[in-house]
């Protein structure tokens, strides 16, 4: 795509609760074949739950909403993973849409938009939106929730100021810079029984605010912050309430709705004693019984605060350099030669190829310097860090 990036980062201490399910890009430009136009989308599995972020940009100029709505369609419709569990994009547990939009404000002047900008009066302005028209008479377009608009429209400035487009053209202000979400509709309420709490997967919006300090695009930027909640403890609840209905007498089937919240990882790491870097690194890890490791699985040794798989200091093949196989618990080790010298933190993370993903991190640790001997002035030989 052409000038489309998706950027995914999280802390650290998510990562073996993070899959990555699928990347992909749709080019819709010039009937698809074109990157200027389309959506960049990053599929990935959260604590069990499935979430799709999309990155868009739609045509643009006033005439142009109906493209915009198929090109949406369009999007979504290529987006579709190809999995059992979620054969289509709409069942994800969460889409969040962002992007160029490009929808305008229709039917009013532009003097109108402009005053109504300078005296912060959006409300009228909100009603002729074209995606909030849109929202209002497509139904599953209505399915995506936005946050208030109570900034002014991010589009079109004169580069290098705060002023709105006053080339030949005078291009209409317009909230061109959107944020969506989608939340997969619960189940109905006749699928749980009253006494049982529902799991808890829930989004709410903190702060959606443009950044009208930046100066080097006719566009200003938008960013939301959110909260997304994973209740651990109601979602076990109920699978353990389904399973005994399940296994008694006329009772309901597991509801094939519930979603497997993870919260253990399937890797556990440990080191061994205390680290120097005068001997080989010890590192025994456990698996949950249901993962499959490979040979091409490897722990890496990283410095906090990596930003890619591909960050780290040094790495083992755990078949390569296993030392022990017994009860489930596994020990591989890190030759010397390989281990840096630095007072920096360190984390070990567990790669699985099949699943493409980090399974198991352990806690940061510091490797401790090699001690060097020097002689003291009685003539004895101290250890010096």
């Amino acid at each position: 795509m052409q000038g489309l990036l998706l950027l995914v980062f999280a802390k650290h201490q998510h990562l073996p609760f993070i899959q990555i399910i699928s990347t992909k890009s749709i080019p819709t430009g010039l009937y698809g074949y074109w990157g200027n136009k389309g959506g960049v989308n990053i599929c990935l599995k959260l604590y069990g739950y499935y979430v799709s972020i999309i990155n868009c940009h739609l045509p643009p100029h006033m005439a142009n909403n109906d493209q915009r709505l198929e090109h949406f369609d369009q999007i979504l419709e290529m987006q579709n993973v190809g999995r059992h569990d979620i054969p289509n994009i709409l069942d994800h547990d969460l889409i969040l849409w962002f992007g160029d939009m490009n929808f305008r404000i229709e039917d009013f002047g532009l003097h109108f938009v402009r005053e109504s900008i300078k005296n912060r009066c959006y409300a009228d302005l909100w009603q002729k939106d074209q995606l909030n028209i849109a929202k209002r008479q497509d139904p599953l377009l209505r399915e995506f929730q936005e946050g208030p608009l109570h900034f002014p429209p991010t589009y079109k400035f004169d580069k290098n100021s705060d002023n709105y487009d006053t080339s030949e053209k005078k291009r209409k202000p317009a909230w061109t810079d959107r944020i969506l979400w989608r939340l997969k509709r619960q189940p109905h309420a006749g699928s749980y029984t009253p006494e049982l709490p529902v799991p808890d997967f829930s989004l709410s919006l903190r702060s959606y605010i443009s950044h009208m300090m930046y100066t080097i695009s006719d566009h200003k930027p938008v960013s939301g912050t959110f909260d997304l909640e994973v209740n651990f403890w109601a979602a076990w609840h109920l699978a353990e309430e389904q399973l005994c209905w399940a296994t008694s007498p006329n009772t309901p089937a597991l509801d094939s709705n519930l979603k497997p919240v993870v919260f253990i990882p399937m890797i556990t790491l440990m080191h061994e004693g205390l680290w120097t870097t005068e001997n080989d690194i010890l590192i025994s890890y456990s698996s949950t019984p249901d993962f499959l490791s490979s040979s091409w699985d490897w722990i890496g040794l990283y410095k906090v605060g990596l930003r890619h798989i591909n960050d780290y200091v040094s790495y083992v093949w755990v078949g390569d350099n296993q030392v022990s196989s017994s009860d489930g618990l596994n020990q591989v080790y890190i030759s010397v030669n390989n281990i840096p010298e630095t007072e920096d933190q360190f984390l070990l993370c567990y790669y699985s190829n099949s699943l493409q993903s980090v399974v198991g991190i352990s806690n940061p640790f510091k490797i401790q310097p090699r001690a060097i001997l020097q002689d003291d002035p009685l003539g004895e030989a101290q250890p010096r860090i």
